[in-house]
């Protein structure tokens, strides 16, 4: 039992890195999709100013709330389901 504690101790961690790791390069990929439309709506304006920021925090606001954004949550729950569920079926049958 311990040993399966210890394993799903290190699966939490590595999954809570690779998380991280793509939690920030999607939100990058979409606030410089969010950065490219302000430029492209506002030719005149564009470039780094406060109304593009304040476009872009908005917008990243609501993108949170997608399922696109949540789904990236799947990478903590899947491999320890996964595991778990290998383990439970290996064990008691």
């Amino acid at each position: 039992m311990i040993a399966f504690l210890r394993l799903v101790g290190l699966v939490l961690v590595v999954e809570l890195i690779f998380y991280a790791l793509i939690y920030i390069y999607v939100r990058s990929l979409r606030r410089e999709s969010l950065e490219k439309e302000w430029d492209r709506r506002h030719p005149d304006r564009a470039g780094p100013t406060g109304e593009r920021d304040a476009f872009v925090q908005r917008s990243m606001r609501g993108y949170e709330k997608t399922l696109r954004a949540r789904l990236v949550g799947l990478v903590l729950v899947l491999p320890l389901v996964v595991i778990v569920a290998i383990v439970v079926f290996v064990n008691y049958n």
